[in-house]
């Protein structure tokens, strides 16, 4: 569910990933690049962006959209269409034909197909293979309930599989194969669903639970398998645009796999983002690239909205993003790159 930024060399080259503990160098092929786009939804300004990543000065692409408050976003890049939880109208909305809409010079997006309105509240998309899930957040119209809706997609539909209820209030999802990673909003806990599309419906358990030490409320989430590099995002108090964060785990899976369920992530096993140079207040969604090594934040309160990119941590500290855009309401972003 999500990457970065910088374009590769067709000729062979290196990067360094650092290990944990910053003491093991690990080189990784840099890939000659086909496709590096990120695509952003917003919870206010009724539009999606869509940016090709590999042109010498990227631009955006603005695209009017019927619905104006929508969540979660992914990018099919193979047929070129974007899917979206749409909080508007409580369903999930299928974009076609995104790349002839740029090439048109067309401003607008029409809803190809829709899912059936099976959750209320929704706040993030993830997918892997045919499977599509979208969580919804409890509130007063759905009945406080908190729940992890999947379907399958075909070439024209998105067919409902299963609905699961969850005893913690949901936020971010990724998906790595049939594993799932989720976040516990309102706390600073990471769970973990291996096997989750063989649970029948009804309410499930996570395989593991673990809490972020220093995490005050998470909510976005990225992994890298590829450098095995897990991200999280803080929003602090709901109210401040300052005391946001970003937390990366290295050597993510040995580090969980050394954390007892119920344990701790220690802050020496994360390297940290925090301060004012930063300008994160409300990040709440995150996109992570193991190539150029950027994390992309989707940082929803201050200034009302901004897409910021991040160099790779190798300390803990303020940071300044390297880069940043006014981007109104924005509540998502994916990356692909391939």
């Amino acid at each position: 569910m999500k990457t970065k930024f910088l374009l590769a060399s067709a000729v062979a080259a290196t990067l360094i990933s650092c290990s944990d503990d910053d003491s093991t160098m690990v080189n990784l092929p840099i890939p000659l690049a086909q496709e590096f786009k990120i695509v952003t939804s917003s919870n206010t300004s009724g539009k999606v962006t869509y940016s090709n990543l590999l042109e010498t000065n990227p631009s955006v692409k603005s695209f009017t959209i019927p619905s104006a408050d929508t969540d979660g976003v992914f990018y099919n890049s193979s047929s070129d269409e974007i899917i979206l939880a749409s909080r508007s109208n409580n369903v999930l909305e299928v974009y076609k034909g995104i790349k002839n809409a740029i090439s048109s010079g067309g401003t607008t997006l029409n809803v190809d197909y829709s899912s059936t309105s099976d959750f209320n509240n929704p706040r993030e998309v993830a997918v892997s293979g045919d499977k599509v899930v979208v969580t919804q957040d409890q509130n007063v119209a759905n009945l406080n309930t908190n729940k992890l809706v999947v379907y399958r997609k075909t070439s024209s539909g998105l067919a409902l599989l299963n609905s699961y209820t969850v005893d913690f209030k949901t936020w971010g999802i990724f998906l790595q194969g049939t594993t799932m990673y989720a976040v516990a909003d309102l706390t600073g806990d990471l769970l973990v669903f291996e096997n989750f599309f063989t649970n029948p419906n009804g309410a499930i358990t996570p395989t593991k639970r673990v809490t972020i030490e220093g995490l005050v409320r998470t909510h976005g989430i990225a992994f890298s398998s590829k450098d095995n590099t897990m991200v999280l995002t803080d929003v602090g108090a709901a109210a401040s645009d300052s005391d946001g964060g970003i937390i990366v785990i290295n050597n993510f899976t040995s580090v969980l796999n050394n954390t007892v369920n119920g344990g701790i992530i220690p802050m020496s096993s994360q390297k940290r983002i925090y301060g004012a140079s930063s300008k994160l207040g409300n990040p709440v969604d995150v996109s992570y690239d193991y190539v150029t090594k950027k994390i992309f934040v989707a940082e929803r309160l201050n200034e009302g909205g901004k897409l910021l990119t991040f160099s790779f941590p190798m300390a803990s500290g303020d940071a300044s993003p390297i880069e940043s855009r006014m981007e109104p309401g924005i509540s998502s972003v994916y990356l692909i790159r391939k």
